[in-house]
């Protein structure tokens, strides 16, 4: 049974799932749909053209679906999608798109935004990504499955960020990051590959040697990146995660990246 706390101002035309509950002093917009047991715990906003996913919980005082913070943006009618099974934390913000952009802002399933973490108009979040306390993506950030932004980081606007890769705490990400790459500093700069978290998501020691030796030859000294880069493809083409860093490299080849600051 949905629950409405009498303190909400919930708008009739807004769409409301099964054993939704709206907590106390929400404010929920008339082209707003909360799917089934979602739950806005006490003060949070969803406005714009916003869908959030079941079993979504949302903390205090969060501001979801405002307009883009863009000076282009003239009050299109834009959306932002949220998937099933997130965790949004105190104060976190998440904005529409831009009709100049994607015209819409995606979040994927089983996310964890931690307080005050900030996702702007028209990013493309994957599945289960943590944003921890204060991280803010710039708008249209590609952000893959798996990955995990450190406290007070920053990705700049049109970035790319790879599946299962780490952004250290306080990083200033300027440049796009490899699938499973670990990177962190300001500017940031990669500092290897994410080996805790391949762990811990259940990679084969197999599959992660294979990851550090095609590292290890990609930004060594001897030859031009271009070699190094036909080089891996020639030794590892047939490990698919090694594969998945060679095309995220080439997919735009003229694309600012994170590299090491030192010899690997």
């Amino acid at each position: 049974m949905t629950k409405v706390h009498p303190t909400a101002i919930v708008d009739a035309g807004a769409k409301l799932g099964d054993d939704v509950e709206i907590g106390p002093f929400c404010i929920v917009g008339p082209d707003v749909t909360l799917e089934a047991r979602v739950r806005l715990l006490s003060h949070v906003v969803v406005d714009g053209v916003t869908t959030i996913g079941e079993d979504t919980v949302v903390h205090a005082f969060s501001a979801l679906g405002g307009p883009p913070q863009h000076l282009g943006y003239k009050g299109e009618r834009t959306q932002l999608v949220i998937g099933p099974r997130n965790t949004i934390r105190e104060q976190v913000t998440m904005n529409t798109g831009t009709a100049s952009g994607r015209g819409v802002t995606t979040i994927g399933a089983d996310g964890f935004f931690m307080a005050e973490a900030h996702v702007a108009h028209d990013c493309a979040v994957g599945d289960n990504v943590v944003l921890a306390k204060g991280a803010t993506l710039g708008g249209h950030v590609d952000v893959g499955n798996f990955v995990f932004v450190g406290g007070l980081a920053a990705i700049h606007q049109f970035s790319r960020v790879g599946r299962y890769s780490f952004i250290g705490g306080l990083a200033a990400v300027t440049k796009d990051v490899i699938p499973y790459g670990s990177v962190w500093g300001n500017h940031a700069h990669l500092e290897g590959l994410n080996l805790v978290g391949l762990k811990r998501r259940g990679f084969s020691r197999e599959t992660i040697n294979a990851l550090r030796a095609a590292y290890r030859l990609m930004f060594a000294d001897e030859g031009t990146f271009q070699e190094r880069l036909d080089d891996v493809v020639e030794t590892y083409s047939a490990t698919p995660e090694v594969m998945e860093i060679v095309d995220f490299i080439r997919a735009d080849g003229n694309r600012p990246l994170c590299l090491p600051e030192r010899e690997v």
